[in-house]
């Protein structure tokens, strides 16, 4: 009698998931095709809007990097804040997107973090003007100052954090890689990036547009 009830309720089970259809076998690694939530992915987030948006948006933003830092007073960016970007409004990480033209003084590639040293045109003062040359690209001035990636669209800081390190790969892909870092001593420049303010003596700008005069 036992084993007759537990076949009918078997029996039962096979019927309705026959009849609801509520079975499907999913091949690993495509479940995001069932669920409809597709994995994010941050390259193409921002491979999508890089050139469309991106840099269109932070070349019409920039100031002219001389002028601000001598307006700062020897590097009090509070004081001319209202030309630049909280990163949570009236709070948070203030950076700038700035423009200017200079010589390259020097050509750092021993670290991971790299950089140039540029004698800005029209500033003689204290602070050291830095380019960020990667591979490894510090801060996320850059991603903070577009107004069209907001923190809130984002599931989670880790995929927030992601949108910043895809910008960075496509400026060191674009940027910094159609350089030829070897040869830019003693050369003047002109470019367009943005800095988060971090030290008083120096401003380390991650660039977005180099060009070799």
């Amino acid at each position: 009698m036992r084993k007759q009830t537990i076949l009918a309720l078997l029996l039962c089970f096979i019927v309705t998931l026959a009849m609801t259809g509520c079975v499907k076998v999913v091949e690993i690694g495509k479940e995001d095709e069932l669920t409809g939530n597709k994995k994010f992915d941050a390259a193409e987030n921002v491979e999508g809007l890089w050139a469309s948006q991106a840099v269109p948006e932070l070349q019409g933003k920039a100031i002219d990097l001389a002028q601000l830092l001598k307006d700062s007073n020897n590097g009090d960016f509070a004081s001319v804040a209202d030309r630049g970007h909280y990163s949570m409004g009236t709070s948070g990480e203030l950076s700038f997107v700035v423009k200017g033209e200079g010589v390259v003084q020097e050509v750092n590639q021993q670290k991971k973090a790299g950089y140039m040293t540029v004698k800005l045109n029209g500033y003689d003062g204290q602070i050291i003007v830095k380019l960020q040359i990667g591979s490894v690209y510090k801060g996320s001035a850059v991603r903070d100052n577009l107004s069209f990636i907001k923190y809130e669209d984002y599931t989670n800081q880790v995929d927030w954090a992601k949108i910043s390190q895809s910008i960075h790969a496509v400026i060191d892909k674009d940027i910094i890689g159609a350089l030829d870092l070897a040869s830019m001593t003693g050369k003047t420049i002109s470019f367009v990036g943005a800095f988060g303010v971090d030290k008083k003596t120096e401003v380390l700008v991650t660039p977005i547009e180099i060009t070799v005069k």
